[in-house]
Order: structure tokens, then C-alpha cells, then sequence
């Protein structure tokens, strides 16, 4: 069973269509969050290591994808504030832009669900679409980069075994977004912790 979903996955990296789909996953992603876009681009820098892939190509093009998926995401948002103003999402999300202005778009991108409702709530906010589009810019090439080194590298590990390669590069991914999640979790705790004076500081995180 294994040798034969493997089998699918090389004929799928070997597809021309290949770069296609990972551009339209990356730019579905950035608006219905459950596709599997950073399984996509991690798998198939695990298939560069063998040359099956083109690395570059590939980071380049999910780049792309998650530039212009972020945009249509802040469009809808552009679009649908009104509706967006009372989800917890969004409050945290405006929360976080108050604190650290275009760089939570940067960071948001390694919170599960953080993209997504950050591109939406930089569209309802009104959020100077020059600035978006310059922080988007760093976020989906951090992104692409990210996604496709560790597959990278992955294989590079277990040249002979890209299966072993491809479950070591999620591993590293799952591992990325647990310590962003722990110290998330750690700085919300201590920012409402009271203070020497008794008072309550809630910074939004």
C-alpha cells in the first residue's frame, strides 16, 4: 500500500500540472484555510532533493499563490466588514494590528487560522492597501521559503526514503507552529497577570 501511494505522489511530482496546483492551493489557502497548501509545497521540496522537483520553482510559485490569495482574502474582508466585526477571530486579529501594525501579517502566517483572519481584518479595518501589500509581500516569500526548505532538506535527510523525508518536514512544520503557539500562549498569560499595583494589563497578543 505504501510503495503504491508513493507511486502516486512521484507521478504527481512529475506531473507538468505540478506548479499549477501548488499556485492554486497557495491562493486558496489564503481565503479557505483547510486546503492543504504548506503539505503541497513541503512535499514537493522533499521531491527537489532528488531532482524530481524544481526547488526554486516551486517556492517561487507558492509565493505567488499565497501573495494573491492573501489580496482576494482582503477583499472579501474589504467587502464584508460589517459582518466580520463581532467574531472573535477578528477582534483578535484588530487587537493584534493595534499592537504591531503590519508585521502581525508577517507573524500570523505560522498562527493555525492567524492568516486568514489577519488578510480578512486588514481589509475591514481599511488597512492602507500599499502597506498589505508591502508586509504580504515578506510574509508569502518567508512562507514559501520556509515550506520549501524544510521538504528540502527533508529529503536531503532521507535521500533514498522521501516518505521518511516528507514526515520529517511536517514534524519540523508542526513543531514551528507548537513553540509560535506556546509562546503565544505564555505572553497573553503574562500580560494579564496583575500588577504590582493590582492592576490587570490585557495586551493583545
Amino acid at each position: 500500500m505504501s510503495h503504491a501511494i508513493l507511486d502516486l505522489v512521484q507521478q504527481a511530482m512529475a506531473s507538468p500540472w505540478l506548479y499549477a496546483v501548488l499556485f492554486g492551493l497557495a491562493l486558496l489557502d489564503g481565503f479557505f484555510p483547510i486546503v492543504p497548501a504548506e503539505t503541497a509545497v513541503i512535499t514537493a521540496g522533499v521531491f527537489a532533493a532528488s531532482g524530481e522537483t524544481n526547488l526554486a520553482l516551486v517556492i517561487v510559485v507558492a509565493a505567488l499563490g499565497a501573495f494573491a490569495g492573501d489580496h482576494i482574502s482582503y477583499l472579501i474582508g474589504n467587502r464584508s466588514g460589517g459582518r466580520l466585526r463581532k467574531k472573535k477571530a477578528f477582534v483578535w486579529a484588530r487587537g493584534a494590528l493595534e499592537e504591531r501594525g503590519g508585521l502581525v501579517l508577517v507573524v500570523a502566517r505560522y498562527i493555525p487560522g492567524g492568516r486568514t483572519a489577519t488578510t480578512l481584518t486588514m481589509g475591514a479595518v481599511r488597512h492602507p492597501l500599499r502597506s498589505f501589500t508591502f508586509f504580504d509581500a515578506i510574509a508569502a516569500s518567508t512562507w514559501g521559503v520556509y515550506s520549501g526548505l524544510i521538504g528540502f532538506f527533508g529529503g536531503m535527510a532521507f535521500e533514498n526514503d522521501p516518505v521518511k523525508g516528507l514526515l520529517l518536514g511536517l514534524g519540523i512544520a508542526v513543531s514551528v507552529t507548537v513553540i509560535v503557539e506556546v509562546v503565544r500562549w505564555i505572553r497573553k498569560r503574562r500580560a494579564t497577570q496583575p500588577s504590582p499595583e493590582g492592576l490587570t494589563t490585557d495586551i493583545p497578543v
